[in-house]
């Protein structure tokens, strides 16, 4: 079975051979290939273009989180649909006002798409699904201990 388009006419249909102009292969050349040699692939990743409002962010946190108190709460331990998170931003598309490269944006996890980009899970969003930008990086986050009374 061949698929439609991808076929070659062997034989000049009757208006061709009245005009004398066939767009079919004279029956002493060869058939070739119509495209251009192929391209090696490169082991570069492409330069990737984010369209509209759309940001790339690297959630900091796997699903656990710890209490102000130390303790870690598994992710599996309880629910949390409601929960903010908070992530570095690492591309931004043309349309974004908030956020730049290099900020920590807070957002909601179920908001969000998993994306996998140079084998690294990231999370792509929309600028309204922001909640707050920070421009701290994220090393400036850790505070000095306060006083204890």
């Amino acid at each position: 079975m061949v698929a439609a388009g991808s076929y070659t006419r062997l034989v000049p249909t009757p208006k061709e051979r009245a005009q004398g102009t066939s767009t079919a292969p004279k029956a002493s050349t060869t058939m070739r290939s119509t495209r251009g040699p192929r391209g090696k692939k490169t082991a570069e990743t492409p330069e990737i273009k984010l369209t509209g409002d759309r940001l790339v962010v690297r959630a900091s946190e796997n699903g656990e989180r710890r209490t102000s108190a130390g303790l870690l709460i598994p992710a599996t331990a309880m629910p949390a649909p409601k929960r903010l998170s908070w992530g570095d931003v690492t591309l931004v598309g043309p349309e974004v006002r908030v956020a730049k490269e290099g900020d920590r944006v807070l957002f909601l996890p179920s908001a969000a798409l998993e994306v996998e980009l140079d084998g690294e899970d990231l999370v792509l969003l929309r600028e309204r699904d922001i909640q707050a930008v920070s421009s701290q990086p994220a090393s400036a986050r850790d505070r000095a201990p306060g006083q204890y009374l």
